[in-house]
C-alpha cells in the first residue's frame, strides 16, 4: 500500500509543477516562429528547386520526338523511333528496339533537327 501512495504522490507533484518556459524563457511563441522559419528554409532549399527541376524534365519530355538521341536513367543510349502515349520505342542497336517509360529518359544527347557542331 505504501508503494501505491508513493507513486500517487509523485504523479500529483509532477502534475502541479509549472511547465518550462522554453529556450531563453520566451515561451511557446518562440517555438512556433522557430518551426515556421525552419519549414520556410526547408521549402526554399529543398522543395522549390526540386519542383523546378521536375517541371524542366516534364517540358523536355514533351518536346521529344522521333529521331532524338536520348540517355535513359539506366545509362542506355538510343534513338527514339516511335512515340507512344506513355513510353518511347528506342533503337539501341541495329535491329534492336526497346520500349522505355517516358519518365525514365534522363537527358537528350541530340535533337533530331539540331545541326552538328
Amino acid at each position: 500500500m505504501t508503494k501505491m501512495s508513493l507513486s500517487s504522490d509523485a504523479f500529483t507533484f509532477l502534475a502541479q509543477t509549472a511547465a518550462p518556459a522554453g529556450p531563453g524563457g520566451m515561451g511557446g511563441g518562440f517555438m512556433i516562429v522557430f518551426y515556421v522559419l525552419l519549414f520556410a528554409a526547408m521549402y526554399f532549399l529543398m522543395i522549390a528547386p526540386q519542383r523546378k527541376k521536375q517541371k524542366e524534365h516534364e517540358k523536355m519530355l514533351s518536346t521529344l520526338s522521333t529521331g532524338d538521341e536520348i540517355v535513359t536513367s539506366g545509362g542506355i543510349f538510343g534513338t527514339i523511333t516511335n512515340v507512344k502515349e506513355d513510353r518511347f520505342v528506342v533503337r539501341v542497336a541495329e535491329n534492336t528496339k526497346i520500349e522505355v517509360g517516358k519518365s525514365f529518359v534522363s537527358t537528350v544527347v541530340k535533337q533530331a533537327g539540331a545541326e552538328k557542331s
